[in-house]
């Protein structure tokens, strides 16, 4: 299974999706580590576009014919780049999840924007400005939102566990 994450900075894509990992032992991949590794050794940042993603769509369906469960943690804005990893599970014969996180506690969500530390090299992390001003298009597809000005990440991991496993049974009936 793919499991899709996006979410505008600081609404907890990383910190869920790597506490997803490891409570189902998926395959991990970040946008931020494979863009900020392309800006720190081999392109600068106006040259990265959308690389990241497409590198990373490249190694999810590598992964996901290979059996494991992908994790991918991006802003994911647009629906050009949901479709390419939409693309991936089905070229891998997999069934796939998006998930969307919101922050609806602005003044939250401006605080965990103005107060993260950056945990790469090379990655600059974006100002309440360019958050706010982000260009975000709203999904065309059926997608699980969770507010994380709401729910703690323990909660939502678990619902999206509980998600995963209806997906798992459906697929499996299906069979």
């Amino acid at each position: 299974m793919l499991i899709i994450f996006a979410g505008l900075p600081g609404t907890g894509k990383t910190t869920i999706s790597k506490m997803l990992t490891q409570k189902i032992h998926a395959t991990y991949l970040r946008i931020d580590t494979i863009e900020s590794t392309l800006a720190d050794k081999y392109l600068n940042r106006e040259s990265i576009n959308d690389a990241g993603y497409m590198i990373a769509s490249r190694i999810a369906e590598e992964n996901l014919k290979s059996g494991n469960t992908v994790i991918l943690d991006s802003v994911n804005p647009l629906e050009m780049t949901r479709r390419i990893y939409r693309k991936a599970a089905e070229n891998a014969c997999v069934p796939f999840l998006e998930i969307e996180l919101v922050c609806s506690d602005s003044v939250e969500h401006r605080y965990r924007i103005e107060n993260r530390k950056s945990d790469l090299s090379g990655l600059r992390l974006p100002t309440w400005e360019d958050v706010a001003h982000r260009h975000y298009e709203p999904f065309l597809t059926q997608v699980l939102t969770y507010d994380t000005g709401v729910l703690s990440a323990q909660d939502i991991v678990q619902q999206i566990i509980k998600e995963i496993n209806t997906i798992k049974v459906h697929d499996a009936r299906n069979l």
